[in-house]
């Protein structure tokens, strides 16, 4: 739902991708917890003398204020919440790759704290290297979830009994989760232990893992409309080394 407040004040809130505009200002595309992605004109923030300039990072809680009904609102102030470490190397991609589906998939000014939420506790995490691929699926299922998607992996979507741990399933787009009863082509088929522990938001097993891994890059690519993500595709290329 679009803001009709002139002034929002301290906002809680995290970078996710800046750019030029026009000679000295950038174009701040933030995610705020109470209202939701929204770019922000950050004048002069180019400047050498800006008191922007070095507040306005990527993977750092921030504080945020702006001003203005358009949909491009000037930011008047940013400052940091508290001190996280950095990320780096492949953490760094992985925080990347997150921006990059919340740019992607998250319609403006629509606000999402849980997501907020669960955003800012991966980042979190990231930077105190704990395992990446678990919090990248964790994440992804909360964001799917949040759009409304109803991810629903613990009962089958015809006859809504539970989904069984020695039984094989697909998750079929618009559907949900049919038990795989014959060949499925190039759908991922997936065990009912790994579908019940995606639903509990349980990564351990190295089964999940790998399961997990080929179902969630299958719907994000269906979400995204079959439009490829830069920081996917150098992670991609990371595994393979």
């Amino acid at each position: 739902m679009v803001s009709t407040r002139l002034r929002i004040d301290e906002a809680s809130a995290f970078v996710l991708h800046t750019y030029p505009w026009r000679e000295t200002s950038l174009i701040v595309e933030t995610f705020a917890r109470d209202h939701g992605r929204l770019p922000l004109v950050a004048k002069g923030a180019r400047r050498p003398a800006s008191q922007l300039r070095g507040v306005l990072m990527a993977f750092q809680p921030l504080a945020v204020s702006w001003t203005g009904k358009a949909d491009l609102k000037t930011l008047t102030a940013a400052s940091w919440l508290g001190g996280q470490a950095l990320l780096a190397g492949r953490e760094l991609l992985c925080g990347y790759y997150l921006n990059e589906l919340l740019i992607r998939l998250l319609p403006r000014e629509d606000a999402h704290p849980v997501l907020f939420d669960h955003y800012a506790q991966t980042i979190a995490a990231l930077a105190a290297n704990a395992p990446t691929e678990p919090l990248l699926r964790s994440f992804e299922l909360a964001l799917l979830r949040e759009l409304g998607y109803g991810l629903t992996l613990d009962a089958e979507a015809d006859t809504g009994e539970v989904v069984r741990p020695e039984r094989r399933y697909v998750f079929i787009h618009e559907r949900g989760v049919v038990e795989a009863d014959r060949d499925m082509g190039d759908i991922p088929v997936l065990d009912g232990h790994v579908l019940l522990a995606m639903a509990r938001d349980d990564f351990s097993a190295p089964a999940t893992l790998s399961q997990a891994r080929s179902l969630m890059r299958r719907l994000m690519h269906h979400h995204l409309g079959g439009q490829a993500l830069e920081s996917r595709r150098i992670l991609m290329e990371l595994q393979e080394l």
